[in-house]
């Protein structure tokens, strides 16, 4: 069971719970749910009993079975596309959820398996006019694929495919008889394929051999988009090898006496020779290259919607029929003169392709990022054998793709890390900047984590291996933002409600056009000389006409926001921040007030003990026994500084053990400290409130060391045994060094900081003071930090929130944008809409910059595709040619429509070019005593 699932499985039956009791009380004990349940990876019957042990009652769960899977989604063109995709797969029976992503091509559906199949989702958007493809499904996580060698019929592959499916930990297995492939999906967890690899070799019998290597199956998307193209470059080609000569024969030549005069020698009746041979080369490029967009129209019109090809198909019928009816009609009159428009039609679709093929070229790049983190995993690896005793025998090159969890790795100076692990032997450091943006290298020492992808400086360090495949944290970044590039921003409304009316509007107005000037030109109504030779008013209408149609272009509405959204994820994933999607984009622009938690958030959360005071007889380390034992099932960085302290305190009395005492009903009481029964005795580790809460009375004494410990910046941690303060612990966590730069320069971008924060209020005034916040808020359970932050909304301020814990979940997801510490905890990560992957405060202001920049860029985009309409159209339609004689001909309205989405791309690529705020560290902190001294 995934964290995910499991997760929202929680929430489902946290919602379930019928209790009768006052509004804070129910908000304590949900949340006290939440942090009992949330290291729990259990089945929906212990979690049912969990509950009922805290005398709620639980109503039965009914698991649903979903599935997931994405698919490559060809001949959307604009936003009523990607609408008619998404309806049509809203539309399948079983289908829970379908989100179709215009400048990624992609669709990502949750559906009950159940009621439906991918094949039957695939048949039914084929059926609505597109084309589909199947990327990956739900159970492709953990997959790989193997070439078999020696196998001489299928009975072979069968006895393979029995063998490898009676392994451990293997979850299926799909074979390929013909092309002798074999997929094999498996939990990593349990086995790898190295294993599978050796299984079949072990299951040929002589003289049979059997053996098998890694495959590698090609890049589906970077083939497809070359495919496309190629397909779009070769048809602007060949419509160029028509269409130029057309252009030469319409325009050109008849204006270069005597070298065009042949053109005007008559074949039959009035029909001349360069009538009939704009007619023979126009048809290929209407009829043939052209076909595709008399299918996109027809499944358009089919399922009642219009897009681009319904304006185009339309602007070339109009021209290419009538030039039909003059050729037919000077064929067979002698008396009949008219103009033929098939340059119109040959040079318009010409020019439509050229800019499908520089939009298609542009919208690759904008993936370049994603595509730059998918490469950074190294091939090969350097995987040790190791003896008994710990100490490597035998070094051995083998791929990345073959590693196994707990495997153990050499990595020498300048060789990339090839998955994520541990250091175990040696010292270095770690070049992150490609994962995380961080540009010093990163000292690394046994103990600590290495993520795959960054690069090996100056040291040779043995890792084990902990995350291999899918489960890799740049596994994890690309799935993320592959799923925030599908995400809708909401800002892209304003272009869906354009594109359901927009196409029929310039229909009507097109007609409206040709109406306009036919009928003016029949009464007379402007002078005969507007006309140009060769046409009549009908012509010159029709002209006008046909400009309106082609030069109205909805596909630059549509690609406006997903193309910026694409770049500018991508762009912040190699910056070190992932934005989950265009939703937290958006609002993170609007942020106004940003709240920070203390512990990890503005400090490093690597708090230590480093004052003790006992107010009993009790000795020391017996009074840190009893307080670590209690802490001991605790995640809070407090807790984890107390049992440390421990450790090192029985190190220096002569005790080696690092088991701590068994305690029994451990409970947590948020915002104040734990309880527990250790050994008999009732303890209690935690703040005032939590000795007030059991009634501990609180000596003058006691009251007047926290006094001196908080005015210190330092956290107070009482120790009662058994309702009686035996003890205090004076815990300090340094704070951040960037921390004070941060919010200053946040105070320059027009940003309100306020930290809220469990600690006491003395502690969280000093440490507001030290980094320059005013305004603090102390003392405060995790619910309440998520009223806090319902009570800024409630004044009007986009709110965002910063923190790192468990404790900060509810205020993460109450707030307008939760922005989530990397090294935090899964929980604070799931809440959050952004992560910040170093760790880092700077990080807040690059994605509140970066969004800002983004939708800038997005403003941007729709100036440029509604000026080209809103400006275009007029012109197209005649509105300056009465007064300056300026005329749109249809081929190069066609040009223009083609540009508009081509410069709304190369607008977006240019969030590629983004940096971080470079006066960010010269703006000096606030500063303080110690700055003084």
């Amino acid at each position: 069971m995934s964290f995910s699932s499991l997760n929202s499985r929680i929430l489902q039956v946290i919602l379930m719970i019928h209790v009768v009791m006052t509004e804070y009380m129910l908000h304590f004990a949900l949340f006290s749910i939440c942090y009992q349940l949330r290291s729990l990876f259990l089945q929906t019957r212990t979690i049912k009993e969990a509950i009922e042990g805290l005398t709620f009652e639980v109503d039965e769960l009914h698991e649903q079975e979903i599935a997931v899977c994405r698919l490559r989604i060809k001949g959307m063109a604009c936003t009523s596309c990607s609408e008619s995709v998404e309806r049509t797969l809203q539309m399948v029976p079983g289908m829970k959820k379908a989100a179709v992503g215009l400048a990624l091509e992609e669709a990502k559906v949750h559906f009950d398996p159940n009621i439906t199949s991918r094949d039957l989702i695939i048949e039914a958007i084929e059926d609505a006019g597109f084309g589909a493809d199947l990327i990956s499904s739900g159970d492709d996580v953990n997959k790989v694929h193997l070439k078999l060698e020696g196998m001489s019929s299928p009975e072979d592959i069968k006895l393979i495919q029995s063998v490898l499916e009676a392994v451990e930990g293997v979850d299926n297995v799909e074979c390929d008889t013909v092309g002798q492939k074999i997929i094999v999906a498996y939990n990593p967890d349990v086995t790898g394929p190295r294993l599978f690899i050796q299984c079949i070799q072990d299951a040929a019998h002589p003289p049979k051999y059997f053996d098998a290597s890694l495959y590698s199956p090609p890049k589906q998307r970077e083939a497809e988009r070359h495919h496309e193209i190629m397909n779009y470059r070769n048809q602007f080609l060949w419509s160029c090898l028509f269409s130029i000569p057309v252009f030469l024969f319409s325009m050109v030549l008849p204006m270069l006496s005597p070298f065009g005069d042949w053109l005007f020698y008559k074949v039959c009746n009035n029909m001349t020779i360069g009538m009939l041979l704009r007619w023979l080369l126009c048809s290929p490029v209407q009829f043939i290259i052209g076909w595709r967009f008399y299918i996109g129209a027809y499944h358009a019109l089919k399922r009642g919607y219009s897009n681009m090809d319904v304006l185009v198909a339309l602007g070339t019928n109009a021209a290419y029929f009538y030039s039909m009816y003059i050729v037919l009609k000077t064929l067979t009159s002698d008396l009949f003169e008219g103009q033929d428009f098939f340059e119109t039609s040959a040079m318009l679709i010409s020019f439509i392709l050229l800019g499908k093929y520089l939009e298609v070229v542009a919208k690759g790049k904008t993936s370049d990022a994603l595509s730059k983190l998918t490469e950074l995993a190294p091939e090969t690896a350097c995987l040790l054998t190791l003896d008994k005793d710990g100490n490597a025998i035998s070094e051995t090159e083998i791929s990345t793709q073959l590693l196994q969890r707990n495997d153990v790795i050499k990595i020498v100076p300048g060789e990339k890390v090839p998955v994520d692990g541990v250091v175990i032997k040696g010292q270095s450091h770690v070049n992150e900047s490609m994962i995380t943006g961080e540009a010093r290298p990163i000292a690394k020492k046994p103990g600590d984590k290495v993520i795959g992808g960054t690069v090996n400086d100056n040291g040779c360090i043995i890792v084990k291996v902990t995350h291999v495949g899918s489960e890799t944290a740049l596994s994890q970044i690309v799935q993320l933002v592959e799923v925030a590039q599908l995400a809708r921003a909401p800002v892209q409304k304003l272009a869906d409600k354009i594109s359901r009316f927009f196409v029929p509007t310039v229909v009507v107005a097109s007609f409206l056009t040709w109406l306009g000037w036919f009928i003016a030109g029949q009464f007379h109504l402007y002078p005969r000389e507007w006309i140009p030779k060769a046409m009549d008013s009908f012509e010159l209408a029709l002209q006008f006409g046909i400009s309106v149609l082609v030069v109205a272009c909805p596909c630059a509405l549509g690609l406006a926001t997903p193309t910026a959204v694409m770049v500018a994820t991508g762009k912040g994933a190699s910056q070190g921040v992932l934005i989950k999607g265009g939703n937290a984009l958006e609002k993170a622009h609007k942020v106004e007030a940003i709240i920070f938690d203390k512990t990890g958030t503005l400090t490093v959360g690597k708090p230590s003990v480093v004052q003790t005071k006992v107010f009993s007889k009790m000795p020391l380390l017996e009074l840190c026994d009893l307080a670590a034992g209690s802490e001991a099932n605790s995640e809070h960085p407090l807790s984890k500084a107390i049992v440390e302290y421990t450790k090192k305190l029985r190190e220096q009395y002569g005790s080696h053990s690092d088991h701590m005492m068994e305690s029994n009903d451990f409970e947590v009481h948020p915002g104040a400290g734990v309880s527990a029964n250790v050994e008999g005795k009732l303890v209690l580790v935690g703040n005032k409130r939590l000795m007030q809460e059991f009634e501990v009375p609180i000596s003058s004494e006691v009251e007047r060391y926290m006094s001196e410990t908080e005015e210190l910046a330092r956290t107070c941690v009482l120790v009662a045994i058994n309702r009686t303060i035996c003890g205090a612990l004076a815990v300090s966590d340094p704070l951040k060094p960037e921390a004070g730069r941060a919010i200053s320069y946040l105070s320059s971008m027009g940003i309100s900081s306020i930290m809220v924060t469990g600690d006491n209020w003395a502690t969280a005034k000093s440490i507001a003071k030290e980094v320059g916040i005013s305004t603090v808020f102390a003392e405060i359970d995790p619910v309440g930090k998520a009223e806090k932050i319902k009570d800024l909304q409630m004044q009007g301020l986009t709110v965002a929130m910063v923190g790192d814990g468990i404790n900060d979940s509810p205020a993460l997801a109450a707030a307008d944008v939760g922005l989530a510490i990397g090294a935090g905890t899964d929980v604070a990560i799931e809440a959050a809409d952004i992560v910040l992957m170093r760790s880092s405060l700077e990080d807040v202001i690059i994605a509140i910059d970066l969004s800002r920049k983004t939708l800038s860029r997005i403003r941007l985009n729709y100036v440029w595709a509604l000026s080209y309409n809103i400006l275009g159209m007029p012109v197209a339609a005649g509105v300056l040619f009465p007064f300056t004689g300026i005329r749109l001909p249809p081929w190069l309205a066609g040009a223009c429509m083609a540009a508009s989405s081509v410069s709304v791309v190369c607008s977006s690529l240019l969030l590629q070019l983004y940096k971080k705020p470079l006066h960010v560290d010269e703006v000096p902190g606030p500063k303080n005593d110690s700055d003084l001294a």
